[in-house]
């Protein structure tokens, strides 16, 4: 049997398979658990952002580009120079964790690209925390508005990442940093603010005290008043009368000499 005739279809297969497994991995592809991708096809209109890749194995034509993205939570830590509202510099440590919108990526890519971390996420960041803390003086940064500075910087960075297809879940300032001499008399400033606040706390304190004193003094006199504008001699002659007699009722014997006490009151001259 003569197999020379098979031989240009051994060939013709070698040939297709050698060439298919150099080009595999330009045609196959996985995408891994927490990525997202998107396909450039160059001569089907472009990238197809509308068609966002999930996990798992797939196909395309060798010729076009596959971009593969992580969509897990990342995250930044930036330390940057600032001027406060007097151009005075502060140092800021910032930390920002995100992640880009799952179902956006294709959007995301065709305004930054992979890189986008670099073009967007961390100028972003920056450009949020010079705008905020340039509205403030270094003193309300460093004690009495800090929260309110971290609220602002985070509402306008997380408005600016969702307006470009990522999403904020958290941002922290780690530490704000002033020259030494200012820091020192920001917190030589609080600390006497805080003496002059607890000084006029026991001020307070003791006038409120001097009023309640006043006020019990004044109600005890009016009680006294009363009483000794009611005690009249009829009043007194009556109570002593009435004193008398319980006293005779005692079992212990009694010598009681009536009118001879003063303003006629019976007198008890002493127990047998």
């Amino acid at each position: 049997m003569d197999n020379r005739k098979y031989l240009p279809l051994v060939i013709v297969v070698v040939v297709s398979f050698l060439l298919l497994m150099g080009l595999s991995s330009s045609i196959f592809y996985t995408i891994d658990a927490g990525e997202r991708a998107v396909i450039f096809k160059k001569f089907q209109g472009g990238l197809d952002k509308d068609n966002v890749i999930q996990q798992g194995f797939g196909m395309k034509a060798p010729w076009n580009d596959l971009y593969v993205y992580d969509v897990k939570e990342n995250s930044v830590e930036e330390k940057m120079d600032v001027l406060d509202k007097n151009g005075l510099s502060i140092n800021v440590d910032v930390t920002l964790r995100f992640h880009p919108l799952y179902d956006e990526i294709g959007f995301l890519h065709e305004n930054f690209g992979t890189g986008y971390i670099n073009t967007l996420v961390i100028p972003e960041v920056r450009s949020a925390v010079r705008q905020v803390m340039g509205r403030f003086t270094a003193e309300e940064i460093y004690s009495t508005k800090r929260g309110e500075v971290e609220t602002m910087i985070k509402t306008e960075t997380e408005k600016s990442l969702q307006e470009n297809n990522c999403q904020m879940k958290a941002l922290l300032i780690r530490s704000i940093n002033l020259p030494e001499q200012i820091r020192m008399a920001i917190e030589n400033k609080l600390k006497q603010e805080q003496e002059a606040l607890a000084y006029q706390f026991r001020l307070d304190k003791e006038k409120s005290e001097a009023e309640r004193k006043r006020i019990a003094a004044d109600g005890e006199a009016v009680a006294n008043k009363i009483i000794n504008s009611s005690l009249t001699p009829e009043l007194l002659k009556m109570r002593g009368i009435e004193a008398t007699l319980e006293l005779a009722k005692s079992p212990n014997s009694k010598v009681v000499v009536v009118g001879s006490g003063k303003d006629g009151m019976p007198l008890i001259l002493g127990n047998n």
